[in-house]
């Protein structure tokens, strides 16, 4: 793994999170560090669903692996700011 992959699956990550984020309707109540992160998971996740079912690689862009990938983002970033609401309207 080099640095170049490192910072490719962050800017990767960082581009699905946002789509997935823009994607989910109504407030989301976390920061867009954690955004990416979610994206990078999402994007991790894609691929290796796609790969699983055995989605051919092209030389162009996969549309069904960027599916995946932003509908798992979408997915992460309600799972997030859910919790996060969950776990911040607690009072003691």
């Amino acid at each position: 793994m080099t640095i170049q992959s490192i910072l490719g699956a962050i800017v990767i990550g960082a581009v699905i999170g946002a789509v997935g984020r823009l994607l989910l309707p109504g407030r989301q109540a976390i920061g867009w560090i954690l955004t990416v992160v979610v994206g990078i998971v999402a994007a991790l996740l894609g691929t290796l669903i796609a790969q699983v079912l055995g989605v051919e690689t092209t030389p162009g862009i996969d549309w069904i692996e960027l599916v995946m990938q932003v509908v798992l983002a979408i997915v992460g970033v309600g799972l997030v700011a859910g919790l996060r609401r969950g776990s911040g309207s607690r009072s003691i």
